[in-house]
């Protein structure tokens, strides 16, 4: 499945950036940042519309209610367990 041509999946170097933290902290509240071993951001636009995050011992993925359904969630589901 592909994504829409305005959506891009990345994995960014932790910790993350000050303004990717903040949208994953938006995205997954109470996800223990400092922790993160691995997470994945689904971008639209320069807006972070959804996150895939994984940590010692939790996993968390949440994409934004209007983007579900168009393959966003595998592929950051993808971009983890490459990295993991």
């Amino acid at each position: 499945m592909s994504l829409p041509a305005r959506i891009r999946v990345t994995c960014p170097p932790l910790p993350l950036a000050p303004a990717l933290r903040a949208a994953a902290a938006r995205l997954c509240p109470g996800v223990p940042l400092d922790a993160l071993n691995t997470a994945a951001l689904a971008i639209a636009g320069g807006a972070v519309i959804g996150a895939h995050l994984l940590w010692d011992g939790g996993e968390v993925q949440f994409l934004e209610t209007g983007w579900r359904g168009q393959g966003i969630e595998q592929a950051l589901a993808r971009v983890v367990a490459g990295k993991s």
